[in-house]
C-alpha cells in the first residue's frame, strides 16, 4: 500500500504570499537599477534568486521539516546582503545580532518538529493533528516571535533595517519579516487546544508592546528607524488577529501582512530617495523636504496615510477585523487598542510633518538630483495595490 503524501500544494494563503514575493521582488529590481554598474553585480543577482528560491519552497512545501530547512536558509544570503552592502561600520554588529537572534531561536522550533515526527510519523501539514503538550506550544511559538518579530525579541530589527542597502531594507520589510506571521498561521493547527489556554499571555504582551514601541517611535530621529519600528507595531497587531483562533482575526491578519508588505517596503524606498539626495537620514537634518521635493509630498501623505490604516488601504480593512476579533475575545482590551492606535498615528504624522514642513533645507547638504521617471514608478508600484485590492475584497475571502 502506497502512502499519500502532499510534497508542493498552493491554497489561498500561499498564492496570497506567493504574489507578494514576486511583486516585491519586482519592485527590488526596478530599485537597484543603479547596480548595473557595479562591480558585484553578479554576486547581487545570485543572492537575489537564491532568495527567491528560497521563500517560494517555503511557500510551495507541504513538509514541516523542508519548511523549517528553506525558512533558516534564507538567512545565510540576508546576512550577506547586510555585511556586503551596508551603509555603516556597524554593519557588523547587526550581522552579530541578527544571526543571535534568529538561529538561537530556530533550535526550540527543530526540536519540537522532531518531537512532532516521533509521535505522529509524519511532517505534511494537512495531515498533523492537535498535540495537546504544554512544551510543545512554546517550543513552536518562541521561533515565530522572534522571526516576526514582536516586542521583547524585536532588538535585531532595528540594526538590520540601519544597516541594511535599500534592497535589504526592502526584502526584510516585505517578504522577511511576513514569514514569521505566514508561520504562524500555519503551525497553529498543531497546537490549537494549548492556544486556547495561553493566547491571553502573548495577547497582553502583544498590546502592551505595540503601545510602547509606538512611544519609542516619537523619540527617535532615524526616518529608517522610525518606518522599522512601525513594523513591530504593525506585527503585533498580526500576531493579535493569529493567537485568538477567531476567522475574522486569522483573515485580519493574513490582509494586514499583504497590506504592511507594501506599505513598509514603500517607505524605505521614500527615505532612501532622500538619503540619496542629501546624505542624512536624521530629522534634525532633513527638514523642510517640501521646499526642494515638492513631488515627494504627495507619496509621502498617500504611504504614511496607509501606514496609519487609513482608507480605502488594505490596512484600514484588515485593522477594523483585528480589533473586531480581539474585542469579541475579550472587551478589556479596548483602552490598550485605542492607545495604540492612537499614538501608531501620532509617530506618523510626527514623521511627515518634521520632514515635510518644519525648518528650511539646507543647500550645504542638498543634492541636484531631481526624481525621475524610474523612481516616480516604483512609488506607484508600492501605492497602487496596497489600495486597489480593497476594491475586491473576496480574493481574500475566497
Amino acid at each position: 500500500m502506497r502512502e499519500l503524501r502532499y510534497i508542493f500544494g498552493v491554497d489561498y494563503i500561499s498564492y496570497g504570499f506567493l504574489l507578494l514575493t514576486f511583486w516585491i521582488l519586482i519592485l527590488i529590481g526596478l530599485a537597484s537599477v543603479n547596480l548595473a554598474n557595479n562591480i558585484f553585480l553578479n554576486k547581487i543577482l545570485f543572492l537575489f534568486n537564491l532568495v527567491l528560491l528560497m521563500i517560494v519552497l517555503i511557500f510551495i512545501r507541504m513538509n514541516f521539516f523542508f519548511f523549517f530547512f528553506f525558512f533558516e536558509s534564507r538567512l545565510i544570503p540576508l546576512v550577506v546582503m547586510v555585511i556586503g552592502w551596508g551603509n555603516y561600520p556597524e554593519r557588523i554588529q547587526a550581522r552579530i545580532y541578527l544571526i543571535f537572534y534568529t538561529f538561537l531561536a530556530s533550535f526550540p522550533l527543530l526540536i519540537g518538529i522532531f518531537f512532532i515526527f516521533e509521535n505522529l510519523k509524519l511532517m505534511d501539514f494537512y495531515l498533523i493533528v492537535n498535540l495537546n503538550f504544554f512544551f510543545l506550544y512554546f517550543l513552536i511559538i518562541f521561533s515565530f516571535l522572534v522571526k516576526m518579530p514582536i516586542y521583547l525579541f524585536h532588538l535585531w530589527l532595528p540594526k538590520a533595517h540601519v544597516e541594511a542597502p535599500i534592497f535589504g531594507s526592502m526584502l526584510l520589510a516585505g517578504l522577511i519579516l511576513k514569514l514569521g506571521g505566514y508561520g504562524m498561521i500555519r503551525r497553529f493547527k498543531v497546537i490549537q487546544i494549548r492556544c486556547i489556554k495561553f493566547s491571553f499571555i502573548f495577547i497582553i504582551i502583544s498590546l502592551v508592546g505595540s503601545f510602547y514601541v509606538a512611544l519609542i517611535c516619537l523619540n527617535q530621529f532615524d526616518m529608517k528607524l522610525i518606518v522599522a519600528y512601525s513594523s513591530v507595531v504593525h506585527i503585533a497587531l498580526v500576531l493579535l488577529g493569529v493567537i485568538n483562533l477567531r476567522y475574522m482575526g486569522i483573515l485580519g491578519s493574513f490582509i494586514l501582512i499583504v497590506g504592511h508588505g507594501l506599505c513598509s517596503s514603500g517607505l524605505f524606498v521614500l527615505v532612501n530617495l532622500v538619503y540619496e539626495r542629501i546624505g542624512r537620514r536624521s530629522l534634525v537634518f532633513v527638514k523642510g523636504l517640501l521646499s526642494k521635493f515638492s513631488s515627494l509630498v504627495l507619496f509621502w501623505f498617500l504611504l504614511i496615510s496607509s501606514n496609519i490604516a487609513a482608507p480605502i488601504s488594505l490596512n484600514f480593512i484588515s485593522e477594523i477585523q483585528l480589533f473586531i476579533s480581539i474585542v469579541s475575545w475579550s472587551k478589556n482590551f479596548i483602552l490598550f487598542l485605542i492607545l495604540a492606535s492612537f499614538f501608531g498615528a501620532v509617530y506618523n504624522l510626527y514623521l511627515f510633518i518634521v520632514s515635510q514642513y518644519l525648518g528650511v533645507l539646507s543647500f550645504f547638504f542638498f543634492n541636484l538630483k531631481v526624481i525621475n521617471l524610474r523612481e516616480y514608478l516604483l512609488l506607484i508600484l508600492h501605492w497602487l495595490p496596497l489600495n486597489i485590492l480593497l476594491l475586491n475584497l473576496t480574493w481574500f475571502v475566497g
